[in-house]
């Protein structure tokens, strides 16, 4: 393979101390501003995710992921209100405090630019985005690759140091608009555009990545390449005999549904399955 971005470090190994992980998703309820915010305050927000948190820990996550999955619909990223990331910097500065595991934010949809300010306000260590380079048909639309605008944002926060998690073949929508281009090159165009780290997704939330698009990712890059959809017990083993590790949620759930609260019985289940796996 042919090197084609100047990376030497391996993030999940700097930001994690090993080699393979297991990242937990905080799915936070509707913020004030998005449709489905009930009202009544922000406190039974910052509760619900807490309690998501110090379940995912319990269960023995090594990381988080804090997403505003209850802002759905999503907005593109020029029209996602400063509330969004105000609310957002409060939950992932809390869970920081109360919990001593690496924490990455992830704004929908697409929006790096906040997600890098909320890493910087909440002392998260990496974000994810679902189309850092090139361009597709989404739920929201047509949607552009923001990397050029997101690292020069990056070093005008001097936040350097918060690595990028980024999609390839990314879930819910129509890649590259004509798909005249195949997995190999948009993963590599992930780390020509500076990414630290490729997710494999499947079609949608819950839906998982197959062994052989994962396989054609890994192939395509040196970069560390984890699984971002549709990580079960039943299959954890074998995607991380291929992976660098894992970032769920769905089946974390109670019923295995992601708007439901973190079951930690499944979350310790998940774990033991994965054990074999982290050690080998």
């Amino acid at each position: 393979m042919t090197q084609i971005a100047n990376t030497s470090s391996n993030a999940i190994r700097d930001i994690f101390g090993t080699g393979k992980v297991l990242i937990g998703m905080i799915h936070c309820p509707a913020f004030p501003g998005a449709p489905r915010y009930a009202g009544g305050g922000t406190d039974a927000i910052y509760d619900a995710c807490m309690r998501d948190a110090e379940a995912l820990v319990e269960g023995g996550m090594h990381g988080l992921v804090i997403e505003n999955h209850g802002d759905i619909p999503f907005s593109k990223p020029e029209d996602i209100g400063h509330e969004t990331a105000a609310f957002m910097s409060v939950v992932t500065d809390r869970i920081n405090r109360a919990f001593s595991v690496p924490l990455g934010v992830n704004v929908l949809a697409n929006a790096p630019i906040p997600a890098f300010a909320i890493a910087m306000a909440g002392s998260a260590k990496f974000i994810r985005v679902n189309q850092w380079a090139n361009a597709y048909v989404a739920n929201e639309g047509f949607m552009e690759g923001r990397a050029a605008e997101a690292m020069r944002y990056r070093s005008l926060l001097r936040a350097e140091h918060v690595k990028v998690f980024a999609d390839s073949h990314v879930k819910h929508g129509s890649h590259a608009i004509v798909a005249d281009r195949s997995i190999t090159e948009l993963t590599r165009d992930l780390a020509f555009f500076d990414a630290d780290a490729v997710i494999a997704t499947g079609q949608r939330t819950g839906n998982t990545a197959t062994i052989e698009e994962i396989e054609e990712i890994g192939s395509a890059t040196d970069l560390p390449v984890l699984v971002g959809s549709g990580v079960t017990r039943d299959n954890i083993a074998e995607i991380l005999e291929r992976t660098s590790g894992v970032i769920v949620a769905s089946s974390l759930k109670e019923g295995g549904v992601w708007w439901n609260p973190v079951d930690v019985k499944r979350v310790r289940a998940f774990r033991a399955a994965a054990e074999p796996a982290l050690e080998a």
